[in-house]
């Protein structure tokens, strides 16, 4: 009989097997939230001129060195400098320009004095004005450099980072357009059991509705692949063969939901085997010990259970670090923190680690508490809607004490957070 090996050897068996996909290149606004392929860097220097930091006056450090409040120096405002336009003449000691935030800092200038620092000593400031000044100044005083976000020919996203929303706005800054990343998988969801039926249907007797295709289709969504749910397929050993092999030569990932167990209607691991070759088939998980993969042709096969839970958890251990690496990634675990036991976890008769869905907050001192939901059978999807957490429980068939601090898997922070 086939032993049970443990969820981080399963997981390390599966990524040992899976490569990242062929770059594609992608409009700028479509690379939020994914991996750039190659070093990204800035075609000019960005600024490509200095800019006033804000709202004032362009002056230089020697007009203001004996500048004080009770003797201030008064310069005349001979131009106003807007966002977008340049002034190339020059200043002679006693004048000044108003200048707006973003505007090019003359080379006649030194540094921007704030508009709420400067007294108005005639016409608000305006050219043809008088302004007046009470403290001296320092060069590049509310100045932005040329330059400061970034040299020409310098990296400014390196390959693989994840590129964020504000990532976004420097690559468009420094005239990034089209972003090489790396290709979405495709992934083929198959739901296997002559009891299902579509959604749209109300279920005879006998029959029950496939929720499972469309969680793990939103599951690969939040993933960042892009899922096609095919049709039901029967409990037979043909029919899914027939299934499984088509969709690996269309698809760069199949999962099945179903049939993984022992019994005698499952058959995705005789399946893969007969194709390919199968890799983990047992698991010391529980919900979900039986959790096949393996290759065919190549591409990797999942088989997880066909109880809710079980497919949706193997899911996230399994098949998102899959798919993450396949798109560049390189956090692949979901982020794991500690909490205190709301209430006691009593002991099962499995021995197995187990999985158990859970609400994690904080009380009212900000530490975090974490609660077991009341209904943990492994053919709910419910309880994981109201679930944020997985907590670990590392025997099933040991108690633990409410109030023991215990480690949770979170189900809700992007794999790159440190806590």
């Amino acid at each position: 009989m086939t032993e049970m090996i443990p969820l981080e050897e399963a997981r390390s068996i599966v990524l040992s097997h899976i490569n990242a996909l062929e770059h594609v290149e992608v409009d700028l606004l479509d690379a939020a939230g994914r991996v750039a392929a190659e070093d990204l860097k800035s075609d000019i220097d960005s600024a490509p001129f200095n800019q006033a930091a804000m709202d004032g006056f362009a002056v230089r450090v020697d007009q203001l060195a004996n500048a004080t409040e009770d003797a201030p120096v008064q310069l005349k405002v001979i131009k106003e400098i807007a966002a977008g336009d340049f002034y190339e003449g020059e200043m002679a000691d006693d004048e000044c320009l108003r200048i707006m935030t973003g505007a090019p800092v003359p080379p006649c200038a030194e540094a921007v004095v704030q508009y709420e620092r400067v007294i108005n000593v005639s016409g608000d400031g305006m050219p043809g004005g008088v302004a007046g000044f009470t403290a001296p100044t320092s060069a590049g005083k509310n100045v932005r450099a040329a330059g400061e976000e970034a040299k020409a020919g310098e990296v400014i996203v390196a390959a693989g980072e994840v590129i964020n929303s504000a990532g976004v706005g420097v690559l468009a800054g420094c005239g990034n357009t089209r972003i090489p990343t790396f290709k979405r998988p495709t992934v083929a969801i198959i739901a296997t059991g002559s009891e299902l039926v579509d959604p749209s249907e109300i279920p005879t007797r006998g029959k029950i509705r496939n929720s499972n295709s469309y969680a793990i289709a939103a599951c690969v969504k939040e993933a960042g692949g892009i899922p096609t749910i095919l049709p039901i397929c029967k409990d037979t050993f043909d029919d899914l063969a027939a299934a499984v092999k088509n969709a690996a030569s269309e698809y760069d990932v199949v999962v099945t939901t179903g049939g993984a167990a022992n019994g005698d209607f499952d058959f995705i691991e005789r399946v893969v085997n007969e194709l390919g070759e199968v890799y983990v088939s047992l698991i010391n998980m529980r919900p979900g010990k039986a959790e096949v993969f393996g290759l065919v042709d190549g591409v990797p096969v999942f088989g997880l259970p066909g109880n809710p839970a079980a497919a949706y958890i193997g899911f996230q251990m399994l098949v998102r670090p899959t798919l993450r690496k396949m798109q560049g990634y390189s956090h692949f675990d979901l982020v794991e923190a500690d909490a205190r036991l709301a209430v006691d976890i009593k002991a099962k008769k499995d021995a197995r680690m187990t999985l158990s869905r859970a609400l994690l907050t904080k009380d009212g001192e900000g530490n975090r508490m974490v609660e077991p939901l009341k209904k943990q059978s492994s053919g709910l999807f419910g309880p994981l809607q109201h679930s944020n957490a997985l907590i670990v429980v590392p025997r099933g068939d040991e108690s633990i004490a409410a109030g023991t601090m215990v480690r949770c898997v979170l189900l809700d922070i992007p794999e790159e957070v440190i806590l």
